[in-house]
């Protein structure tokens, strides 16, 4: 059998890890900009007290690499000395179907440093190397002073090797496209739009410009996801070329094909367009397999594999009471990244009639990163002879039922005329015994509405994206 020289793969090792030779300087200029789950993840990977490792998850493009090499430079710059971290992306030819072991032996023999000592390694893109988890829990238990880190683009895929084999060694920390209020301070924008008052235990926020801010929420569902587009011109000038093409070809004709034997392609490719041009609406296996042209059972597992490469999310339906139903026919699918629709199509402007679904998909993408996605849900039940629903249904999962629940809009005229947002009415009064906070977005403006004894807050859609993803990456309620 041909076998890859060993001299090539120390040289590849050399090239990936420039720390062995003391160039990091490069390094520092070339990532100013940090997310903000930065530091909780840093926190909890160099913690040298607990013996765990960590999986790094999240879709592409999204940062994680770079949120790796940030993380080597302040393990230098806290005294560990740079021979004894290892970076290797597992999706390298070069490292096919090599053994985590062997990429160990040869980082020992390349920089001589001591498999007992303090280390830090880094597989990243693990998902290519069948059976990880066997050989990272291996690791973890052999090596107690080195922390390994293990990063992957197949979210839900890594998320279920890690619970099932890595119990108490494996903790997972999800990374998530960029939340608009990262957005805002990567574009140097949140100091001058974004005031912050404390009110009890929750901030809250204020802009000084709501046309500014609007604009640049805009901005934020068209390319906003990821930070490659915000921070370079040429990227966030043609995100169909730089971005679309990558989710495309290397998602759907290349990831999920390889970690799960799909042989139509061409089928996974026309699902997912359909799904991304309809995210936010509410749509049923039957409606998908007509649009779409795949069968229903296919598509069931169409919807597995794009969840597990943290493309899509699915939001589950429940009644005026909170009570999911026995046979899920209809359900909401959401983008991850708002901002992928405009990689695969083209961008939106602020009157668009996509405006609406697209800023429920980046209020739902705020929450990503949080356990309180898994209480969200939204509404939709009959009364009488009319439908009605609401957007965003919390339920509470002690007495599950509703707590809060609010419509998201992108318009100014529910404040004149809140009696349209009848579904959010009778949701409140049907409730009485288990008061229901009920608020609308609006496009600019703030106030309160009074009908049929029910109170409601109004409140800007942009401003409001902002405060959820700020208040949850800063471990406040949002």
């Amino acid at each position: 059998m041909l076998q890859i020289a060993e001299a090539d793969i120390l040289q590849s090792l050399q090239r990936d890890n420039p720390w062995w030779e003391g160039k990091i300087a490069e390094l520092q200029s070339k990532f100013p900009h940090r997310r903000a789950y930065f530091s909780g993840f840093r926190e909890l990977v160099l913690n040298w007290k607990i013996r765990r490792s960590t999986i790094l998850m999240g879709p592409r493009r999204v940062g994680k690499t770079v949120m790796l090499q940030q993380l080597i430079l302040d393990a230098i710059a806290e005294g560990l000395p740079p021979q004894n971290i290892l970076f290797a992306s597992i999706d390298t030819p070069l490292y096919s179907g090599m053994p985590l072991q062997r990429l160990l032996d040869l980082f020992h023999k390349q920089t001589a440093c001591e498999p007992s000592a303090r280390r830090l390694i880094i597989f990243d893109e693990i998902q290519y190397l069948k059976d990880w988890e066997v050989h990272l829990k291996v690791l973890t238990d052999q090596y107690p002073e080195t922390r390994f880190v293990a990063s992957g683009s197949a979210a839900a895929a890594l998320r279920l090797k890690s619970q099932e084999s890595g119990a108490g060694r494996f903790t997972d920390y999800f990374l998530p496209p960029l939340t608009f209020s990262e957005f805002l301070d990567f574009s140097g924008l949140e100091t001058k739009l974004i005031l912050a008052k404390d009110v009890g235990r929750t901030r809250r926020y204020e802009t000084t410009d709501i046309e500014a801010l609007n604009e640049a929420f805009v901005d934020y569902l068209n390319f906003g996801g990821y930070p490659e587009a915000v921070l370079n011109p040429d990227v966030r000038s043609n995100v169909q070329r730089f971005l679309g093409r990558d989710i495309v070809d290397k998602v759907l004709l290349r990831d999920l094909p390889s970690l799960y034997g799909i042989q139509d392609i061409q089928e996974l490719n026309r699902l997912f367009s359909t799904i991304a041009y309809h995210s936010g609406n509410e749509i049923s296996l039957e409606g998908l397999g007509k649009s779409s042209g795949v069968a229903k059972n296919t598509i069931s597992r169409y919807l597995e594999y794009l969840e597990a490469a943290f493309l899509i999310v699915r939001v589950t339906r429940v009644d005026d009471a909170g009570q999911t139903f026995q046979r899920m026919r209809n359900f909401k699918v959401y983008l991850t990244n708002p901002s992928m629709r405009a990689a695969l199509f083209a961008p939106i402007g602020p009157d668009d009639q996509a405006m609406g679904p697209l800023a429920e998909t980046a209020i739902f993408s705020q929450w990503f990163h949080s356990d309180e996605l898994r209480q969200l849900h939204y509404a939709r039940w009959k009364s009488g002879r009319k439908d009605l629903e609401v957007d965003l249904v919390r339920i509470d999962p002690a007495t599950l039922r509703p707590t809060w629940a609010y419509e998201i809009k992108w318009s100014d005229r529910f404040i004149d005329q809140p009696g349209e947002l009848r579904g959010l009415i009778e949701l409140a009064k049907s409730k009485r015994e288990f008061p229901v906070h009920v608020g609308a977005t609006t496009r600019t403006k703030h106030s309160l509405s009074e009908i049929d004894g029910v109170t409601i807050r109004h409140f800007p859609c942009a401003l409001h994206c902002y405060q959820i993803g700020k208040n949850l990456t800063e471990g406040r309620p949002p």
